[in-house]
Formats: structure tokens, sequence, C-alpha cells
């Protein structure tokens, strides 16, 4: 039985570039940007006005003007009008581009505008006011976002705004999700007093899709000859199997042997953690990694946030982010000699304290308490007793 650090140490050691590939940019989010943005354009393209109401020549101000001809009206995306007299204004709208022989913009509630006059009502005025001068955020090709970033709504926007239709994104791994065994019926079925409905399955491919992962799902029944059967079919097609369940030592748990039988080494089997002690994780030698959870809920939901997800960022490329830290609320004993992933509900103090308040559910088993929560707290395995008011590093979900 390994360590958590040992267990994580070798699935980073299998990490694998899968190329990149192209897709719309509405399509792009949580995927991860294989290129630079850069701008194809200034920008902003224009000196743009960022309040509604009147454009004038600052050297009006410098005269002692302060009642100005309103020439023209224009809107957001009209060709700009320009003055021919500094007594002249232009009453302008928020985008608008402005003219060359205007450089300063009064706002409507600083004005009285009657028959066709704009009068000042205040004095403090400077020169360039409420403009968004051309290219004050970006010049022409400059990097407006940087490759091996998450593609965040933000990008979407930066996309769009310089015209980029498609972007280069790297390539997911082809994953697939195997669940086993007899005790586990559809969402749609009536289970029997023994049996229970299939939802592991599902919380892994609804995680992965918040990180734009799509992945197949399948069910494994409770015989060693067509376990063997799919989990070969699925060594062919895919990059990463997932298998939730199947791998602990009852009678009727043939992953582990299939996997061998199958030329599946196995990389390590068992690892000083609760919850997810029988956490198995493998490769074939065409390459196809296996991670084999234990098919308790949060186990194998913990197994994925620690181990599967930190290895997605880190072959896709992003940057490591640095650990979280929190404060534990309250005592806690824990005393096998494994690292505890507690459950933990966090929240901030008035001094903006991140502070880990426990929820103990009933075990691995108890699915329900993960809505209660929403993070680990990895507490070390060297102690047992942890006491209020001490920094741990979380997990969140």
């Amino acid at each position: 039985m390994i360590t958590v650090e040992e267990a994580e140490q070798i699935i980073l050691a299998q990490l694998k570039d899968y190329g990149t590939g192209t897709v719309p940019f509405e399509q792009a989010l949580g995927r991860v940007l294989a290129e630079d943005i850069k701008a194809d354009r200034d920008l902003p393209p224009f000196n743009r006005v960022t309040m509604d109401g009147i454009a004038i020549a600052y050297k009006a101000i410098e005269q002692g003007i302060s009642t100005f001809n309103i020439k023209a009206t224009q809107a957001a995306g009209e060709e700009p009008i320009g003055i021919d007299n500094t007594n002249e204004c232009i009453e302008i709208m928020t985008g608008a581009a402005l003219s060359s022989t205007l450089d300063t913009i009064i706002r409507y509630e600083d004005l009285e505008i009657k028959d066709g006059t704009a009068k000042l009502l205040i004095t403090d005025i400077k020169q360039g006011q409420n403009i968004h001068q051309k290219g004050k955020d970006k010049m022409q090709v400059d990097t407006v976002a940087a490759a091996n970033q998450l593609i965040t709504p933000a990008i979407i926007s930066l996309a769009a705004s310089v015209g980029k239709a498609r972007l280069m994104v790297k390539k997911q791994p082809r994953v697939i999700i195997i669940s086993s065994g007899d005790e586990l019926v559809d969402v749609a079925d009536t289970p029997s007093d023994y049996q229970i409905r299939r939802s592991n399955n599902y919380t892994i491919k609804a995680v992965l899709s918040q990180h734009g992962l799509d992945a197949d799902m399948l069910h494994i029944p409770d015989d060693p000859e067509i376990t063997k059967q799919q989990i070969q079919t699925c060594l062919q097609k895919y990059d990463v199997i997932l298998l939730s369940g199947g791998i602990s030592m009852g009678k009727f748990d043939y992953v582990p042997q299939a996997l061998e039988d199958l030329q599946v080494k196995k990389l390590f089997h068992k690892v000083k953690q609760r919850p997810g002690k029988p956490f198995w994780f493998g490769r074939h030698n065409n390459g196809v990694l296996v991670f084999a959870f234990p098919g308790n809920p949060v186990a194998t939901f913990m197994c994925l946030h620690r181990y599967f997800l930190l290895w997605l960022n880190e072959t896709l490329g992003l940057p490591s982010k640095p650990p979280i830290y929190a404060q534990l609320a309250e005592d806690f004993t824990f005393t096998p000699q494994l690292k505890y992933f507690l459950q933990v509900k966090l929240t901030f103090t008035k001094q903006g304290v991140l502070l880990a308040q426990s929820i103990e559910g009933n075990g691995s088993g108890d699915f329900a308490n993960l809505a209660d929560t929403d993070a680990f707290m990895e507490l070390p395995l060297e102690r047992n007793e942890f006491k209020q008011g001490e920094v741990f590093p979380v997990i969140k979900f």
C-alpha cells in the first residue's frame, strides 16, 4: 500500500500530449487554448465615447466658452461627425466613434440642454475625459489571450471581439466511464429491495462536463467473461478508462483479474487514504490509462477530484494551481493511520479567514452528504488528532 503522495507521483508520470484541434469559438468554453489569440486591429479600434452627453474640443474650455450650439446627434456605429467652430458640439452616445475635431466628453448630468444649445453646469472639466482612447487596451497583433489557459467566458468574448471564429484547443483524451455490479440498475428502472440505481457514472460524467470533457458510459454485469470482453473493447477505443466499483476483494469483483489478463500493468493498488483505499491504477502497453475507483460514491468522487482531474489538467498543459488552505473549525479525531479526506463546508469569517466546518456522513457510501459539503480537507496520516484553528489543504468541488 502506497501513500497519497506516491500515488500522485505515479499518476503524473503518465502524462501524454493528445494533440490539438480547432472548434467553433462558441463551443470552446472549458477547453484549453492551444494558440495565442492576437488582436486583428487596435482595441478599441477608435476613440470610443464612454458616456452619453456632448463632445467638444477642449480648447473651447480654454477660451472660456460654456454654451455650445448642438450641430448634430451621433449614435454608436455611425460615421463620426466633426465640428467647424469651437462653440459647436455634437450630442453623442456611449460607444460612438469620436471625430478627430473633438477630444472631450461632457455627460448629460453636467449639462442643461435647451433649444438646440448645451450649457455647462460644471467648471471642473479635464481634457480627454470620458473617452476610451484608440489602442489603449491592445495594439494590432498584440496577444489578447495567451495559450495554455482555460477558455472562460472572458476568453470567448475576446475571441469574438477580434473575429476569431475558430479556436485551436488541446484535444481531450477519449474517456469511457464504466460501472459494474448486478446490484445496480438504470435510473429509470425500479430497483428491487436489494438493488440501487446507478449514480456514480452520472456523477463522474457531470464533473467531467464541467471541465469541457464529454465522456461515454458503459455498465458491465457481474460476469468475468463479459467484464473481460468489454474492457478489452474499451482498451482499443479510448485513451482513459474510469472504472467505478469491482476492484475490492469480493468474490464478484472481477475487474482486477480482467485487467491483469488483458495485460494492463498495475502501477499501484491500494492507497493509504480514506475514503478510496482500494484505488487501482494501471497502464496498458498501448498507452491507455485505467483509473479504477472504489464503488462507494464518496470514494469515487474524492479520487476523481484528487487524482484524475489533477492528471487531466497537467496533461492538457494547464499551469499548476497553488493549493488552497482552510482553518479547521473544530477539533477532529481520526484513528487509523491513513490520510483522511474530511468532508467540509467552507465559509469565510468576518476577518476573511477561510473556515472548514466538518460535516461527517455515514461513511464512503453516504453520497447524500456530498450535497451538504463543498470540499475535502486533506488531513495527514501521521496524526490522529487535529485541533481547531489548524490549517490544512482543501480540495474544492
